[in-house]
């Protein structure tokens, strides 16, 4: 199936996560409800993508984000994103199973910060990836913050402090305890935009880092740690001078050494969003596949699945005449996969609305 939820203002899903009842789970922003600006949207679904509930965060007048979500070990749901309302800052919600709020916290209030990840941990708390930006864009830095099972903040880390700006994608907690973090960095590495990846020990200090890029733009977007205890990085990558962009997908081992790493050319400018190791030892990409750099309507939601080495099996595209993209993706009990983003209007109704893709395992609707 294929299914969009919103109604007549702007609407989109950032992370999506298939639910012990075999339905779906996203959350995302909403302006068509709550109170108006950019509220938390959450939306609960049944395995055919039919809507059973949803919840909006926010209060009025604020301005509040959800970008990553969760189940949690007691069948709710965690989520994190950001607000300029309950004091500026990081928002961790935890809601419970048919999405009443049961906590608010906000973390780091004291700078404008992000997390873009969540993860509930081993001993029931949860890591927090993101960004925390001080004096301006160009003072920033990647932002780890543990808390415990009440969102109560135990540590938080940043990394970085370099001449640049450095910024917290992906997270989460590894087999030893410790935890992988994917970013972008300037202040290291080789000119302009690298793919940056951090490994610490259980309480955040940096065991490791390691970059990836040549000359150009290259972003870490997500991070997964692989059945070898490796780790799959992807984002963009346009390092031949054309400013066109591929999907890029990095294998490294257990110190963050490169393997190997892959490039696919889909269109004039393609996107990998988000990356889950599959069933087979392989790989599955979403994200966005652009074939006009003028024209936002040529965007459509990429789907790559990759063998164990990165050699691509199959690539599907999903999109109309308006402008979708994938945000989220991961694989479903079925073997197929689950993919959230958006899906921008650009026929007279000025908007968008949350998509939700179910495929089969070979990508197909």
């Amino acid at each position: 199936f294929s299914n969009t939820y919103g109604r007549s203002d702007y609407d989109s899903g950032n992370s999506v996560q298939q639910t012990e009842d075999g339905g779906y789970i996203v959350v995302g922003n909403t302006k068509s409800y709550g109170f108006g600006n950019w509220d938390v949207w959450l939306i609960k679904t049944d395995s055919e993508g039919q809507e059973e509930w949803n919840q909006t965060f926010g209060e009025e007048g604020g301005n509040e984000q959800g970008y990553s979500i969760q189940q949690t070990n007691d069948g709710g749901y965690i989520i994190t994103g950001r607000s300029s309302y309950y004091e500026s800052g990081i928002l961790l919600i935890k809601a419970d199973s048919q999405g009443q709020e049961e906590w608010i916290q906000t973390l780091d209030t004291a700078y404008t910060s992000e997390a873009y990840s969540i993860q509930q941990t081993k001993d029931g708390g949860y890591v927090l990836t993101g960004t925390r930006i001080g004096n301006g864009y160009r003072d920033a830095d990647v932002l780890l913050i543990k808390t415990d099972s009440q969102g109560i903040e135990q540590w938080s880390k940043t990394f970085g402090g370099g001449s640049d700006y450095d910024w917290g994608h992906s997270g989460q907690q590894v087999e030893d305890g410790g935890f992988i973090i994917s970013g972008t960095t300037r202040s290291y590495g080789v000119f302009f935009n690298n793919a940056w990846l951090i490994k610490t020990d259980s309480q955040g200090i940096e065991q490791w880092n390691k970059t990836f890029g040549i000359s150009d733009t290259e972003y870490g977007n997500s991070v997964q740690q692989t059945s070898d205890g490796g780790y799959i990085l992807t984002g963009p990558h346009s390092s031949d001078g054309t400013g066109n962009r591929d999907v890029w997908l990095i294998k490294t081992d257990s110190q963050g050494n490169k393997e190997w790493n892959q490039t696919f050319d889909e269109s004039d400018s393609d996107c990998g969003k988000s990356v889950q190791q599959t069933s087979d030892g392989g790989y599955i990409i979403t994200g966005k596949k652009h074939s006009s750099a003028n024209d936002p309507t040529d965007n459509d939601v990429l789907l790559i699945k990759t063998d164990l080495q990165g050699n691509k099996e199959w690539s599907r595209t999903f999109g109309d005449s308006n402008g979708e993209i994938g945000n989220s993706v991961q694989q479903t009990s079925d073997g197929g996969y689950i993919i959230t983003g958006f899906k921008q209007y650009y026929d007279g109704f000025s908007g968008s609305d949350l998509l939700l893709i179910k495929t089969d395992p070979e990508g197909r609707q």
